[in-house]
Formats: C-alpha cells, structure tokens, sequence
C-alpha cells in the first residue's frame, strides 16, 4: 500500500466528511488538511443546528463529522447527542480548545469516537481519523 491516501476507501471512493466549527479559519485549514488525504468535504455548518440539519441531508451519505466543542446557538455537546439520537452508528470527532477536558470527557461517554485540540495540526488529526475509519 504504502503512501495511499487515508481518505479513499478500498473502492476508490472518497470518505465523505461533515466539518461543523463556528470559526471560518479552522474549517478552511480542516478542509485542506483532510481534501489532501482524499477526504471529500460535503458540508460545512457555523453552528450546530446548521451541521444538524446538515447530516440530516447528506445522511447516509456522511463518513465523519468533525465537530467544535464550543459553538454559538446549539453547542458541541447538544449537537453531539441529536446527531446521535438520530444515527446512533454517527463517527464523531469533537474539536476543542485546551482547557475542556471536563466536557471532552462527557463528549466521549454521550458517543464521539475522539477529540483532537486546538489548534488543529495534521499530525495529530490524521491518525484519529484513521482510528475512527479502522484505517491503518
């Protein structure tokens, strides 16, 4: 295999991933970080009632959803338990700024598969994706 891409699948199809982040910044540095691995962006959200709805759409079609602890209108957590209320089978990666272990913790008992903090480095992200894709 060697230097494949961890964002296609065997099939050659890309992952489809769902990036919800109220910060513009963070969501284009996520978003090269992961097309350069193959990954396919299908929906960015500024809030979590926007990624919701957004899942919700794409359903089934989303691989991952990357999602900010801490957002404007409906938060991280909330988020976190309606999309899988909704998809109790969701791959869920929260992002968070130091400092939130105590709701990093909470987010991985409610059901996200990982966390990775801020700021957001390639090194780090990309094996917890392959963690949550079971991609070696």
């Amino acid at each position: 295999m060697g230097n494949t891409l961890i964002g296609k699948k065997d099939n050659g199809s890309s992952y489809k991933v769902l990036l919800i982040d109220d910060s513009v910044f963070v969501i284009k540095r996520l978003s090269k970080i992961l097309e350069l691995q193959g990954f396919e962006i299908v929906a960015t959200a500024e809030d979590g009632e926007k990624g919701i709805e957004q899942y919700k759409t794409f359903y089934p079609n989303i691989d991952l959803v990357m999602l900010d602890i801490t957002m404007p209108n409906v938060d991280g957590m909330e988020t976190l338990k309606r999309i899988l209320e909704f998809d109790k089978d969701a791959k869920i990666l929260m992002v968070s700024a130091l400092g939130k272990e105590e709701l990093i913790k909470e987010a991985l008992i409610i059901g996200a598969k990982s966390f990775v903090t801020k700021p957001v480095e390639e090194d780090k992200i990309i094996p917890k994706i392959q963690q949550i894709l079971n991609r070696k």
